[in-house]
């Protein structure tokens, strides 16, 4: 068999070969390093500061710090909504092991309800599971210590001490003062719109109702902010910087709240309200509606339960009564259509008409009684209004036509807003033809026109619609807007807003004022006046007018009967008045749904509170006045005495 040839090796060859191997090796690995170093330099260098933004974004965060809420006081500087310390019990869901055991355990010792078990459950959802969430939001003391003495069983649960808003008056000044709850989705798609969202980040409740709500703005202050360190897990290592936030401004409002309590005390136990003002000013000294709750259920999240309760019952008492219950507003416009009578030329002071119970039109089978079945006798303008004669009224009605009642009394700001700070407001009904046709397809007929003539028919009104008017007539045509807010407290001292007024109602004849005045001061003060009775012996002297608002239409051959009819069915009492006659300071509208008549419910509950406030609040704030100027005078005097030691001149 025949060797194989053996292959002689080129050394040289392979040498070659290897070269250019490695040659073309070192430049791929030189390429390589040369883009490893490329994209190292525009990393670190081109790039840095964008590489450094994003690290430190995880690293650092800026967290917002919620403010304090501006204080309400009221116009003499007792507090009406204050920041109360709370304790609340928070679990960290993160460092408990397991939860649904750890739940049941401390609803064993604390007694947690199914609905805050529920309410956890969602806002722990809302939340990263190392941040605490609120299982209990309002601890008693007992509660404190039960938890505390049981703690260690409880890894993961806490007790937070946190600012929480307090209304310390409760149920006297819900309705006027209003009340902060959790922002929701819909307060949150509000502050979106309004460019706030970002000033509430670190907020949880915001004004729902009331001054709480209409002065959210000034009331929330500026949101703070915090630098913090952090680590992989979102962690709080230390905190690099801290600006403060700016706490929300301490507002004071022309409340009284002693003349609010003194009203509350007067409607207990009754449906309707009680508005008390400042003639001169506008300013809203009391503001009550009755029945009324306690605000403070809804800081911190009322039950389901409970909020149906207030909704359902058959007292309404989430409707505030002062700004949006309608009432037909009867006899208390009678002295606003004697005044537009006047300036139209329809009736002059000396205009007589013979009241004899009824009012009739021509060819017209029905007639309008008179509250008074036997009539009035000879009745002028002013009589008219101090015995409240529906006669004169009829036919005056009858004379001035829809239109110009529609406009004239439109000018009294019935039929609109008031401009008083509040969002709960109705604008109440102050009918026309226009109105009739758009609600009921309708024409007009002479006895609509007829009806309104005693604020009745159509016609609705709020309360707060009427203490405006009367203020508009005890004024002389001067229109101050209703205002809660008084000024701001700034380093001790109020500083006041500016007074709110309208364009005056101009009239022609300025003696016509004079007339309607003094007829209402007859209704108080004069022999056939309605509101005599319950103003008799008074230590001021007052003015006003009675009414009595009828719920439903008696027929034509019967009588009204009050034992009969069905409680809601009963009379509306309304009163408004004022007083000093000669030189008015308050002025008052009182409405008590289902009472019965004005002159015998609403003015009596009138006079005790103006009692009150001449006979007994004025005079205990006049001397006390007097003692803190006294004491100034006092204290300056000894600083202006030469010591003893010192020589006479």
């Amino acid at each position: 068999m025949a060797k194989a040839r053996q292959t002689i090796r080129d050394h040289s060859a392979e040498a070659n070969l290897f070269a250019r191997r490695a040659f073309f090796s070192a430049i791929f690995v030189f390429g390589l390093m040369s883009l490893l170093l490329i994209n190292l330099y525009d990393l670190q260098v081109n790039k840095h500061l964008e590489y450094q933004t994003q690290s430190n974004g995880n690293r650092i965060k800026v967290l917002p710090v919620a403010p304090n809420r501006g204080l309400i006081y009221d116009r003499n500087g007792v507090i009406l909504a204050e920041n109360k310390s709370v304790f609340s019990l928070e679990i960290i869901p993160e460092e408990v092991d397991n939860l649904e055991q750890t739940l049941a355990q401390l609803t064993e010792l604390m007694a947690i309800t199914p609905d805050e078990i529920a309410r956890f459950e969602k806002d722990k959802l809302r939340q990263r599971r190392f941040k605490p969430v609120s299982i209990r939001r309002q601890l008693t003391h007992e509660e404190v210590a039960l938890f505390s003495a049981n703690q260690h069983r409880f890894p993961g649960i806490d007790i937070k001490a946190r600012l929480s808003r307090y209304y310390p008056f409760k149920d006297t000044l819900t309705h006027m003062l209003g009340y902060v709850s959790r922002i929701n989705k819909r307060d949150l798609a509000k502050l979106k719109d309004q460019g706030q969202e970002a000033n509430y980040a670190a907020t949880h409740d915001i004004g729902k109702q009331g001054v709480e709500k209409f002065h959210e703005s000034k009331l929330h202050g500026r949101v703070g902010y915090q630098q913090v360190e952090v680590n992989n897990k979102g962690r709080i290592i230390r905190v690099l910087d801290f600006e403060p936030p700016e706490p929300g401004k301490d507002i004071v409002l022309n409340i009284d709240i002693k003349l609010q309590q003194k009203a509350q005390q007067e409607m207990a136990g009754r449906r309707g309200s009680v508005i008390i003002t400042d003639v001169k000013t506008g300013g809203v000294l009391a503001l009550y509606s009755s029945p009324s709750y306690d605000p403070n259920m809804f800081v911190h999240g009322i039950s389901q339960t409970e909020y149906s309760k207030l909704l359902n019952s058959r007292y309404s008492p989430l409707l505030n009564r002062a700004t949006q219950g309608l009432y037909p507003p009867a006899s208390l416009i009678k002295p606003h259509l004697a005044l537009i009578g006047l300036e139209e030329g329809v009736i002059t002071p000396e205009t007589e008409i013979q009241d004899r119970g009824f009012f009739k039109l021509r060819n017209v089978a029905h007639i309008w009684r008179d509250w008074k079945r036997q009539g009035h006798g000879t009745v002028d303008v002013t009589k008219a209004i101090e015995v409240s004669c529906d006669t004169f009224y009829y036919e005056l009605a009858y004379k001035l036509g829809i239109d110009s009642i529609h406009e004239r009394m439109g000018e009294f700001g019935f039929g609109n807003f008031t401009g008083l700070d509040l969002y709960e407001e109705s604008r109440a009904i102050l009918p026309s033809r226009g109105w009739k046709r758009a609600t009921f397809n309708e024409s007009w007929y002479i006895g609509d026109t007829i009806s309104v003539g005693i604020g009745q028919g159509y016609w609705n009104a709020t309360p707060i619609q009427i203490a405006n008017s009367l203020n508009i007539l005890v004024n002389r045509g001067k229109r101050f807007t209703p205002t809660l807010l008084k000024g701001y407290l700034i380093d001790g001292s109020i500083e006041n807003v500016a007074i709110e007024q309208k364009p005056p109602l101009v009239i022609n004849n300025e003696e016509n004022w004079d007339i309607v005045l003094d007829a209402l001061y007859g209704t108080v003060n004069r022999e056939n006046g309605t509101a005599r009775t319950a103003f008799r012996k008074t230590s001021y002297v007052s003015a006003g007018k009675t009414g009595t608002a009828q719920l439903f239409t008696v027929a034509q051959d019967e009588e009204y009967d009050e034992e009969n009819v069905h409680e809601y069915l009963l009379d509306n009492a309304m009163y408004i008045g004022y007083a000093p006659f000669d030189n008015p300071q308050i002025s008052m509208a009182v409405a008590i749904e289902n009472a019965g008549g004005g002159s015998s419910h609403a003015a009596p509950l009138a006079r005790n509170v103006m009692d009150y406030y001449f006979d007994e609040l004025r005079p205990a704030r006049e001397m006390a006045l007097a003692q803190k100027n006294a004491a100034k005078i006092k204290v300056i005097g000894i600083s202006l005495t030469p010591s003893s030691h010192q020589s006479s001149p």
